[in-house]
Parts: structure tokens; sequence; C-alpha cells
């Protein structure tokens, strides 16, 4: 990825990461919104001709992740977290159908419609529904299962209590039932997944309990109808069990309700932010009111995918950035979601050698806590003019870039917490500035599943190598971020793409005017999660 003017720009590194972008392009080819009601045309019969036309799509479709068997081991399956579904166990997770049951038709048709958010797994949305009937009727054939009688899913199918609809009372009586059921054992108390680290599924892979203030990650669906029948009928093959014989009756909805009250909906990436003018000290605690007067701004990360070895499975999908100037300082407050205070690093255990472009998802780098630290690094081209060609990794030797580095576990003799070094290019080692020219005071602090860390650097510095800043003035921004316990070290990391800042004027419109030409050529929001 690069910063071209406005516009960013991708690059292509290997025949296996060709394949994973035209798996990426599908999704959204075929669309990527979700269905939270289902109306269909209608359930066709299945016939040969069907199947047939199902296998067809299957293995145009579907075989490179699920395998041509059917059995989770197609060719891009090691590298994918979660591991595409096995169709010959015949279990599956989202279903309307009681513990261990198989899911009924509408069920499978309901999840190759939505997609799974949060994994590899596109919203076929934009497949004809003759053709997804077809495919559906297809992947049934991998399981024996679906041919007993005996383990017709339709006899399984449970009845919600009547429902309770959403209300301050509700979701108050739901909160309580969380805590009563232990459900913050895995979860955590803020529902961010910081609970318990050692899970597993029922294939013995490494999981991550998921973190139920994403929303728009929720694999099953987020309303309150879809998160009861997670609770009532457990996920099969997972760590969720059912509920179903230790919450009964309206306490079913007021779980449901609670929980999709916390869960943060769908929001759109926006390209440029601004760094609001405060009259008064940028203070160094999080908590301090003056960072609640700034907008917060969600910047995306992705996978690294410009370096080998290439990385799809980052933990990190979202860093919240307050910002904020006054006459002398500027200053940054970041937050992230992170289940694991990862504090320790141990270069002996870095992996340097790998099996393919693509890191693997399972036994290739430790993905566990306690092996390497947290950190984040802020990056922004030295040279900020709007017409320089600037590459997101690192810069070049022509457009070199400034970094504001932090880790866990760096305090230098001089009480330095963040490191500020300049980069010349992947090729090239980046190199740590003097030490009487690091000038970015930092705090940082890990509560609850979650990382606050507050940079401030005066704005305008006597070094060469430093980015300037300026009242009116735009300055392109990105992010690397690195979750320690997710095994990423090195390049193996979440990325942002370039972003543009503006230390906002009361006087100009300039932000208005830039956000209208970024809008015209169609990149003022760069994503929208639902």
């Amino acid at each position: 990825m690069k910063f071209t003017g406005w516009l960013d720009t991708g690059r292509v590194g290997s025949s296996l990461l060709q394949i994973a972008l035209f798996v990426t392009s599908l999704l959204f080819f075929c669309g990527s919104s979700i269905v939270l009601s289902a109306s269909y045309e209608g359930k066709p019969i299945p016939s040969r001709r069907l199947i047939a036309e199902g296998e067809h799509q299957y293995m145009m479709r579907c075989a490179r992740c699920h395998g041509e068997r059917g059995d989770g081991n197609g060719p891009l399956a090691n590298i994918l977290d979660p591991r595409p579904r096995d169709f010959t166990l015949g279990m599956y997770k989202f279903r309307t159908t009681t513990t261990g049951a198989l899911p009924t038709d509408e069920d499978l048709f309901r999840t190759i419609t939505r997609g799974i958010p949060g994994t590899e797994m596109p919203s076929w949305e934009g497949l004809p529904e003759q053709l997804r009937w077809a495919v559906l009727y297809y992947i049934k054939t991998f399981a024996d299962d679906f041919k007993d009688p005996e383990l017709d899913p339709y006899n399984s199918v449970i009845t919600l209590p009547q429902k309770v609809t959403p209300s301050p009372e509700s979701i108050a009586k739901g909160a309580v039932i969380y805590d009563k059921n232990k459900c913050g054992t895995c979860h955590g108390k803020t529902l961010r997944g910081d609970g318990r680290t050692n899970l597993k599924d029922d294939w013995e892979f490494p999981t991550r309990t998921p973190n139920l203030t994403q929303g728009w990650k929720f694999k099953g669906g987020k309303t309150p109808e879809d998160i009861l029948y997670r609770v009532v009928t457990g996920m099969n093959g997972s760590a969720m069990p059912s509920y179903a014989d230790s919450i009964k009756g309206a306490d079913q909805w007021h779980l449901a309700n609670y929980i999709a009250s916390i869960a943060q909906g769908g929001f759109d990436q926006e390209k440029i932010f601004k760094a609001s003018l405060v009259k008064r000290q940028i203070p160094l605690n999080a908590d301090a009111e003056l960072w609640k007067t700034a907008a917060a701004t969600r910047i995306v990360m992705q996978g690294q995918t410009s370096i080998e070895p290439l990385w799809i499975n980052n933990a990190v999908d979202v860093v919240n950035v307050r910002a904020i100037y006054n006459d002398s300082e500027i200053g940054l407050l970041l937050e992230w979601d992170d289940p694991v205070k990862d504090d320790v690093h141990y270069k002996n255990r870095e992996v340097t050698r790998f099996k393919d472009s693509y890191v693997q998802a399972v036994g290739e780098i430790p993905r566990e806590p306690g092996v390497f630290r947290d950190s984040i690094v802020v990056q922004f081209p030295i040279k900020a003019q709007m017409d320089r060609d600037v590459s997101v990794f690192r810069g070049d030797q022509n457009n070199p870039v400034n970094l504001w580095v932090w880790k866990t576990d760096f305090v230098s003799n001089a009480g330095i917490t963040v490191q500020e070094r300049n980069a010349w290019g992947i090729q090239f080692p980046d190199k740590a500035q003097h030490a009487t020219e690091h000038q970015v005071r930092s705090t940082a602090e890990w509560k609850d599943g979650r990382w606050r860390v507050v940079m401030i650097r005066p704005l305008v510095t006597s070094d060469r190598y430093d980015v300037q800043f300026a009242k009116d003035r735009i300055i392109p921004i990105s992010f690397n971020v690195w979750d320690g316990s997710n095994g990423e070290h090195n390049l193996i990391m979440g990325m942002s793409s370039w972003h543009l800042l503006y230390l906002d004027d009361p006087e100009s419109d300039m932000f208005e005017r830039m956000k209208k030409m970024l809008w015209f050529f169609g990149v003022s929001r760069e994503f929208s999660f639902q």
C-alpha cells in the first residue's frame, strides 16, 4: 500500500497472495452486507441436476478453503484462523437446533447468505438463491448424518420463549444474569474477551474468546434473536456450551438484550480526521476530561501482506485515535482492545524461517501469552506534502518516515518510553534517533482488556528527520500494532493504510474542502462495517 496524493494503491507479492486476494475480491464482488432477516424466493426440491450444479459452484468458489473433499483442508486452510469448517463431520455452530444436532437447511442457507463476519467466509448474498441452495445440498453430501432419518434436524428445532423487547430494565437484568452465570470467566468483566486465554476447540486448535463489544464481528448475527440462539443452542465444536438448562424463559432474552446493548454497531472508516485545537496543557492522563472533547476516529488494521512473511490473522482490528493540539504541542490518545497484557519479549523465540509466503495460523509461531511484547508504532512521512508518493511500509530512500515506537517492555535509562526512529525503506534497518532528540512523552495503561497510550510531542523541533506540525496543515499518518499473545513480532503485525490528520483551524474551511475532494474521488471512506 502507498500514499499517492490522497489515494492508496496495493502491491501483490506472491502467487499465494494472488489467490488470497482473489478470495477477498469475491467478498466484495458478491456483497458483504449481513442479512438480518431471511426472505427467500423459495426452497427448491433437491435433485441430481441441482446437486451437480452445487458441486460445480462449490469447486469454483469454496474448495480453495474447505477442500475438494469438504474436509476443511483446502490449499488456503493452513493460513486461515479460524480454520475452514470440516463438512464431513456434520458439526455446525450456527443453528436453530439443540446442542449436538444437525442444522436445518434454512440454517445453512442463512450462513451461506450472510457469511461469517470476522473470518474469511464471505457473504454469498450476491449469488442467485437457486445456486446457494444448490451449494447447500452438495455440502450436505459430505456428511452421512444428513441421510439418517433419526438425526432429522427438524425434530430438534428449538422454540424461543416469548420475546422481551430491549429496555433499560431488561438490559439491567441481563447484566445480572451475565455475572450470575459466570460468562465473564471467558468473555471478561467488560465483555472484551479478556477472560480465559487457553481455550481450544474440539480439534485441539487454539481459539480466542470473542470480543462481545465488537458487534460487527458477531459470527452468527448481532440482533438479540441471533444472540439468544447462540446462548440456547451453544456452538458445536467450540468452547461455547448451551445454557438452555441454566438460563430459562425471559432470562434468555434479558441476557441477549444485554449483550446486544454492549455490542458496538457498524461504522465507516474515515480517511481524514481532526486534531482539535485546545487552549489548555495536553494531559498525559488518558482519563483527563480534555481527551473526551476530541472525537475518536476508528482506524482499521489489516494483516501485513506487503513483505514476506505475510500475515492475515492480525488480532487488533481497530485502533481508536483521538488527537488534540495547542500552541506548542500535539497529543495522540491511542486505544485498542487486547485481551492479554504482554510485557515481556524473548528474542530467542522469534521466528525467522517459514514454510511458505504466508505464516501458518497454527504451529509456526508461538501464539500464546508470555512470549512476545505488545507494541504500537505511529508513522509520518518526514516530507508530508500531499503530492508525494510514500510507501506505507517504512517509506523509501527518497521519502523517509518518522516513527514513534512504543513497546510494553521498553524504558530507556533516561526514562524514555517512546523511541523515535527513522526509516528509509524496508530493505534498510530503521535507525533510532540520538537520545537527546527523543522528545515524545508518553504514558500507557492496560485495564480490562484494553490498552490506552498517550503520546505528546512539540509541534516543531530542530531535528530535520522529525515530522513538523502546524495549524491548518494536513499530515499523512499510519499505524502498526502487535499483539504479543497472538504471536505477532517483527513483520508479523497489523497495519493501517495512510490516513490524513488535519490540525484544525476554526477559521479555515480546509477540512470540509478536503472531505469533499476525497468524496469526489471516492476515498473519503475506506471501509464500511455493518
